[in-house]
This record gives structure tokens, sequence and C-alpha cells, in this order.
């Protein structure tokens, strides 16, 4: 198939311009002024990007298949202009052994849309103790180990994890929580859990597991991703120890950098973990975004059943969705505000993703396979829960005001899906 997006400013090479872009057989094959070859596709008044990567998401399948399913998390990440997910392990059975992990590869392959890029378990059962998953045996079909959802107790536990991680050169993506200092919280502990008489969640529970993770990352050379970033002392940690040269990247959520305890209501689309924290947290991370401490977007897209987010803050599980809505929240909020440039939102939702971990990027250059997302960046539209294609709804953004529509996601040269 041969075809050309014509008219469109793109980016590429870390600048936007306008240009069109050949693709044949899936390739991008030629970028230049004026190309008329094959189906003509006319992109006029549009801005084509490397199409989004997510190193955070739920899939919930197998096990949970009630919340979503590996066919219905990869279309509505073709929606959210994604074309690479990466799929965390919180799944039953725990992909902790080789059996377990070809398991989910083989529905990956079955239903998958896009290129998925699953995580297995840092712990057996992601337990957060007890033994080691089977690390040597399926590093060579994951892009990395996670324990998502619970904090590694043990210190010799992590420290022989990151040892595993780094002969065989994946990284360890760490959902920093020190379980003992929780206190059975279900929100931040803050000026709204008090007033409310909530069980809070301490910020220390995430900045003191990260000291020690940071300090046997140092000593074992891993590469040390930490998770949805949500205290400044954490960011505070964090610069120190890039500053030591330390191999750490740090992702941050739409929900984080939106929000504070200030937007809380007694509703269950608000509880997530780690919780929403102070509107002085909230400024750090803006803050970090701009300075590159904060090295890319991550959705960590957490569908669950309306039934389980119907219970208010005290008693909902943990989690929001939104992998349909990333780019054009943070283009609105972020972008359109001047806190930081559409360039960066851009590398930090794609390329800045790849080259940490190693993998295929999306760069829009000769040779590459054509892994595009389109988007109208000043069509205006209203975020509709009900119209998401995510089985999840539970999403604290629902009627939200946004601009930049994506319009098209290409994933290698096919395209996947398109505004109707």
């Amino acid at each position: 198939m041969i075809y050309t997006l014509k008219n469109a400013k793109i980016y590429a090479n870390k600048k936007i311009e306008k240009k069109d872009i050949l693709i044949v057989d899936g390739k991008i094959t030629k970028i230049d002024l004026d190309i008329n070859e094959g189906k003509i596709i006319d992109c006029k008044n549009k801005l084509i990007a490397p199409a989004f990567i997510d190193p955070h998401v739920h899939s919930r399948e197998p096990g949970y298949e009630y919340k979503e399913t590996i066919a219905t998390v990869t279309k509505a990440a073709a929606k959210g202009g994604y074309t690479k997910v990466f799929l965390m392990p919180n799944l039953n059975p725990v992909p902790s052994n080789l059996r377990d992990l070809n398991l989910i590869l083989n529905i990956i392959k079955k239903d998958a849309l896009i290129d998925c890029y699953q995580l297995a378990s840092i712990t057996k059962n992601q337990t957060g103790k007890g033994e080691l998953s089977d690390i040597e045996f399926m590093a060579p079909y994951v892009v990395g180990f996670s324990d998502d959802g619970k904090g590694i107790v043990d210190s010799k536990m992590m420290y022989e994890a990151m040892l595993k991680a780094k002969k065989y050169k994946k990284a360890i993506i760490a959902h920093a929580e020190d379980e003992t200092l929780l206190y059975g919280g279900v929100i931040h502990k803050g000026k709204y859990s008090e007033e409310k008489n909530l069980p809070g969640i301490l910020s220390a529970s995430e900045t003191v597991q990260v000291a020690r993770d940071l300090v046997l990352a140092e000593l074992t050379k891993v590469h040390y991703h930490l998770c949805h970033v949500s205290a400044k002392e954490t960011l505070d940690l964090v610069k120190y120890y890039k500053d030591r040269d330390v191999n750490v990247t740090v992702e941050a959520t739409p929900h984080h950098i939106m929000l504070n305890e200030d937007d809380l209501k007694d509703n269950g689309v608000y509880k997530v973990n780690p919780p929403l924290r102070s509107k002085e947290d909230q400024k750090a991370i803006v803050e970090a975004i701009k300075n590159g401490l904060i090295d890319m977007i991550a959705t960590d897209h957490a569908p669950h059943s309306e039934e389980e987010k119907s219970k208010g803050l005290l008693n909902s599980s943990f989690g929001m969705v939104g992998i349909e809505i990333s780019f054009s929240l943070l283009y609105t909020y972020l972008v359109k505000q001047n806190k930081v440039s559409l360039e960066k939102l851009l590398d930090m939702m794609s390329i800045n993703i790849s080259k940490a971990f190693e993998i295929e990027n999306n760069e829009i250059i000769i040779g590459n396979m054509a892994n595009l997302v389109i988007i109208d960046l000043d069509k205006e539209f209203i975020i509709d829960k009900n119209k998401f294609v995510s089985k999840g709804k539970n999403t604290p953004f629902n009627g939200y005001k946004c601009f930049g529509q994506i319009i098209m996601t290409i994933s290698k040269g096919e395209i996947i899906y398109e505004l109707q």
C-alpha cells in the first residue's frame, strides 16, 4: 500500500515544520514538500507526531476481563494516539513464571491491535515478599519487572531483584510504597483527610521506599524506573541521584499533574494510588516536567467496574482510566496555558520512553515504520466517558473541555483509528 500524508505540520528532528510523508508498505520512505504518490490523505491544519507510547497500563486480562481486556485496552489506546503500551502484571495468574507469562503473550498475539510490552512480576504472585519470580527465564520476553500495586517490602529481595534485572539488561519498574506507613489510608494525609476524618496515606510512604531503592540502584547500576511520582520530597531525592548519574527514570500521570487534594470529592473516581496530594506536590511535579527531572508521561490506565468505583473514597477501588484522553488533557491544561512546550509534551509521550527502555522508537524518520498520530490541535470537544472504548469509565475528567482531538492513529502503516 502506498499513500501520502499531505499538507500537515510534522514533528520530526525536534522541530515542527510543514512536510508531506510518503508511506510505502508500512514504512516512511520520503519526507519532503509536495509529494503526490499513491493515495492522498489531506492533513491540512493537522499535526503529525510520533505515535504515543504508554509505559504504564492495566489490561486486566487474564483474570479480570469484566474490567478490561487486551482487545478493549488496545482499541482504547489507539483512540488515544498510542501504538505501544507496557502492560502491568496485576493479573490472574500473575506472570511470575514462563508458563503464566506465555499465557498472556498468547492472548496479546491473538487480540492486540497495537504493540504490547508485557511486564513480569518481581516477586512470586506479586506479593512484594517471599520469593523472587523466575526473572532469568522471563527476561528475554519482557521489557522489565514490576510489582505495581505493591511495594517490595524486603530490602534484600529488592537488591537481589535489581542484580538479576541488571544481569539480563532489564528495568525494575517500581511502585514505591512502604506499606508500614499506609495506616489503611484511602487518600493523601492532608487537609481533606483531616476535614473528612478519612484515613490518610503519608507522602513518606512513597519517599522512604524511593530513598532505599535509589541507594540500591546506585549500587547495582540497574535501570530503576519510578512509577507515578506523587510527592515533592520524592523529586528532591530523584534530583540528587540523577546528579550522581544513577540510571533512574521517572513517570508522572495526567491526574497527578492536573489535580490535587483540593479537587477531591467523596466520589470513587477521585480515589487513586498514589493519591492526589497537596497543591505544593502538584506544583513540584509540573516544575519537574519543565526542568526535565520527570522523563515521561504514563497514564496508569486502571479500569474498574462501575460498582467498584461507586462506594465513595473510603470503600471504592483505587484507580483511574485515561489512555483515550491523556494528550488532549495535557495539551489543553499544560501547553495552551504556556506551562510546557508542545515539543516537550510530544517527547515525553513517545521519544523519551523508547530511549529510556531501548525499544523501537516511533520517530518520523525515513526507514522507520509509520507509527504516527494525527492531531487537530484546534478542535474543541467535551470529554464524555460514555464514549470511551475502554470498559472502564472511572475518570474524574468527565465533562472537561479540551483541545487537541486525535484524528487518526497509524500503526506500522495501517490506519487503526480514525475519528468518525
